[in-house]
């Protein structure tokens, strides 16, 4: 897809998304994605020989590789959301082996799901590309359900099928929080100890963020957050949901007395712009230390291609490390799920597309 495409695409009400929105925290403050990522960010870590090549190896996979951007194909959905409700659309990924063939011919840099899922073709497909096994999900079949992510893997078995990084969630706000916290935190000590990477899900949930009518969830302020926690518990990739408003401490703290804010956040380091609410998440990834990753979210139907697009010129220019489009590429056919995955990645291909 070129420039223009992008552009035709994304339609005139969304050509200021191209230009320099207002500014924040400069990007020369940032650590930005770039071919020299590992040798310019991560090599002050403490992260070990294996764990640097494990990252390498995520970069230099799929039609991104060289560029320090990533394409991720996350399909976990089969536990999260149930296996029939995300593959009624197109039946063909009830077996794991198509949602593989689907990274692969797509041009990710990476297939995250299940440890099942990988497990289950691993031989065959472990050396091809990049797997991220995800080790904790959310189920919804007990009854009454509930909202918890729990183990269903271990770091081992991950290891020992060839993954090159594991993935997990954490619901942060939610009465859970605090146990999958230490859990995580643990099992990413353990993996990077076998030398894989770690990517944190690092999603907000409580039904108290949902003040008036807007869904806090998605503020800059409180994903930013979300994230920070996140990268301090040593993830090197952060996922998030792309910020859709701001000003969850303040609408919270309406009703009772939460958290700690700077009126700062607001007027100074995020503008209202998508682009510098997605800056905030990036400032909160220390200042882009951990790559920041934002979901493609999910399939609304004829207009995926667009929002998809859009969300990686969001992230992109934001300063922001890549997109993981799940829902959007395989709930449709295969050729229009691989459509999908290469206009997203044209967006961090094309040069025109920079830094905001």
């Amino acid at each position: 897809m070129t420039y223009e495409n992008i552009v035709a695409l994304i339609g005139k009400d969304e050509e200021y998304l191209l230009s320099s929105p207002r500014e924040t925290i400069p990007k020369e403050k940032l650590h930005l994605p770039g071919v020299d990522f590992i040798d310019r960010v991560c090599m002050d870590s403490n992260r070990n020989i294996q764990t640097l090549c494990s990252l390498k190896t995520l970069f230099n996979s799929g039609r991104l590789r060289g560029t320090g951007y990533l394409s991720i194909l996350p399909v976990d959905q089969g536990v999260e959301h149930s296996a029939g409700a995300s593959f009624s659309a197109n039946p063909m990924y009830f077996d794991p082996e198509n949602i593989v063939k689907l990274a692969i011919e797509g041009g990710c840099n990476a297939v995250a799901s299940t440890i099942g899922s990988l497990a289950s073709v691993a031989r065959k497909y472990a050396h091809k590309i990049p797997f991220i096994v995800k080790v904790n999900h959310n189920e919804l079949l007990t009854y009454p359900n509930k909202y918890n992510q729990i183990m269903f893997g271990s770091v081992k078995d991950a290891w020992n099928l060839g993954a090159v990084a594991i993935g997990a969630t954490i619901y942060f706000g939610s009465p859970e929080s605090d146990n999958q916290i230490i859990q995580v935190s643990q099992t990413f000590q353990e993996a990077h100890r076998l030398g894989m990477a770690t990517v944190l899900w690092c999603y907000l949930r409580n039904d108290n963020f949902k003040q008036n009518g807007t869904d806090y969830s998605v503020s800059a302020d409180l994903t930013g957050q979300a994230n920070y926690l996140g990268v301090t518990i040593q993830a090197d990739i952060i996922k998030q949901k792309l910020p859709e408003n701001n000003g969850g401490y303040k609408a919270l703290n309406k009703t009772s007395q939460y958290g700690k804010f700077d009126e700062r956040m607001y007027t100074q380091w995020a503008s209202n712009d998508p682009i510098g609410l997605c800056r905030y998440q990036v400032i909160n990834c220390y200042m882009g230390r951990a790559g920041l990753i934002n979901s493609g979210g999910a399939s609304e139907g004829e207009n995926d291609l667009k929002e998809a697009v859009r969300a990686a010129i969001i992230n992109k220019r934001a300063g922001g490390m890549g997109m993981i489009v799940g829902r959007k590429s395989f709930q449709k056919s295969f050729v229009e799920g691989i459509t999908l995955l290469n206009a997203v990645q044209d967006v961090y291909l094309e040069k025109q597309i920079d830094i905001a």
